[in-house]
């Protein structure tokens, strides 16, 4: 059996993850209003027992946002949620398998993230932290796997 390899596509949609992180956590007040009006709910996921569900827009209605989906493709859906706290992106999967993949892919990159079944939350640690007494789950950290520094000629 050989080991799985990401795709082309969810290598591009990894890259695509974090140049959306590194967007979003360096833009403006520009739905300050928005993030303002909402306001998050008192009910945690972990204190009802439940996790969240693979749905982009439950899991943004677990965490107070109102999300605005990015990507719909059969492989992912993928929605940014801009608040007071925090930028973060949701992305939910219609497998599991889908998921690992994208793991895989995004480990090239390293970082934390939130991840549960069929779905993981990208932000900054902070916020992950805050995010998962609502939405249940593990802060997973990622290895970078990038080529390493060549060595300096002294």
């Amino acid at each position: 059996m050989q080991p799985h390899r990401p795709t082309r596509a969810s290598i591009a949609t990894a890259g695509s993850l974090v140049l959306l992180l590194l967007a979003t956590a360096c833009g403006g007040d520009e739905d300050k209003g928005t993030a303002a009006k909402s306001s998050p709910t008192n009910v945690s996921a972990t204190a009802v027992g439940v996790v969240a569900p693979a749905k982009v827009e439950v899991i943004a209605d677990l965490t107070g946002c109102k999300v605005k989906i990015r990507t719909d493709a059969d492989e992912l859906r993928e929605g940014v949620c801009h608040t007071e706290k925090g930028d973060y992106l949701i992305t939910t999967f219609p497998q599991e398998k889908h998921k690992l993949t994208w793991l895989d892919a995004a480990s090239v990159y390293g970082g934390k993230y939130l991840v549960g079944t069929r779905w993981v939350v990208s932000a900054k640690p902070k916020l992950l932290e805050e995010l998962r007494p609502r939405l249940g789950g593990t802060v997973q950290q990622l290895r970078g796997t990038g080529p390493a520094p060549a060595p300096s000629a002294s």
